[in-house]
């Protein structure tokens, strides 16, 4: 072959850079625009898969700890076994003094253990519990304050609103952990001191022991949000001050007055609007049908305390200077 030849050899299409002919060019190299765009649109994909999971971690973190600190504090401890026990004097009282009790419901137990979860709460509800709820809600800003650990707190990077949320998601949770231990209290001194059977309720209808248990249950419902709405009223005014003890007597002087101005007959066009007033509504859940407007009433009550008292609350903590 000749120089010529050989140089039109090299430059034949397909045979150029030792190529052999048919074989199908190499792909071509990403540019590194699309290396770009790829690595962003997966990153923007992976991210926003997640974003709630992010967000939430946090919070739930802080929810956690609170609940921990709050369910580990001896004062807390201490208050939930009081409110064990007392449904357990109330039963062996009942048991002991059968003949002399007047009060047609309380005399009711005596023939059947069950009605003592629902007697506990007509005794426990006007005092014991308000003051219980009081003293962890009362607390809970205030006694960081007081301590000197709220300023910490706030130095994460949690935020005062999130701080103020999780402290009241704490206060709700107890309230139902107080009721909730009220009611398997005084069902297990119920069983022991008394025979347990189908229910009478007030209206006179018997029902039977698993309908009893689900109107139990709707009841520790129904109180826990009632109380919750206690909680927000003791949780605005914990931001208030930096003596703990401060709010959690505020708190349970305004039950106090609350129970008076409820027993003043001529003061009935207000009644409505008082806590405790609310809370005894749970006696609808003891007739048949069910007195489930006036419960729902009663919600509504609890949700315009939550609002008002949980507005105020927030008004106040996002905009104090925190010195403590």
């Amino acid at each position: 072959m000749s120089t010529h030849d050989a140089t039109l050899a090299r430059e034949t299409p397909g045979t150029a850079d030792g190529v052999r002919a048919g074989t199908p060019p190499p792909t071509p190299t990403p540019t590194v625009a699309a290396t770009v765009a790829a690595t962003v649109a997966a990153t923007v994909a992976a991210t926003g898969a997640r974003p709630d999971t992010r967000r939430l971690a946090p919070a739930l973190r802080l929810v956690t700890s609170e609940l921990g600190l709050t369910f580990r504090r001896p004062r807390n401890l201490a208050m939930l076994g009081v409110l064990a026990v007392v449904p357990c004097i109330i039963g062996v009282a009942v048991r002991l003094a059968a003949d002399e009790i007047d009060v047609s419901f309380i005399a009711q137990v005596t023939g059947n253990g069950f009605l003592l979860a629902f007697a506990a709460f007509f005794v426990m509800l006007p005092f014991m519990l308000p003051v219980t709820v009081s003293m962890v809600a009362g607390d809970a800003i205030a006694g960081e304050a007081a301590q000197g650990t709220l300023r910490y707190l706030l130095a994460a990077p949690a935020g005062r609103t999130r701080l103020l949320a999780v402290k009241y998601v704490n206060v709700v949770v107890f309230c139902l952990a107080a009721c909730t231990v009220v009611a398997l209290s005084a069902l297990a001194a119920g069983a022991v001191l008394f025979p347990v059977g189908p229910v009478t309720l007030l209206s006179g209808t018997t029902i039977p022991v698993g309908e009893a248990l689900s109107r139990l249950g709707l009841v520790v419902l129904y109180l826990a949000v009632g109380l919750a709405a206690l909680g927000a009223v003791a949780l605005a005014i914990s931001t208030m001050t930096e003596a703990p003890i401060g709010a959690v007597a505020a708190s349970v002087v305004l039950v106090v007055i609350a129970d008076i101005l409820g027993a003043i007959p001529q003061l009935s066009a207000i009644h409505p609007y008082l806590l405790p007033s609310r809370w005894s509504a749970f006696a609808g859940a003891l007739r048949d049908p069910m007195a489930l407007d006036e419960m729902g009433q009663g919600l509504l009550t609890f949700g315009a305390y939550v609002a008002i008292f949980g507005a105020v609350a927030w008004s106040r903590f996002t905009s104090k200077d925190i010195t403590a």
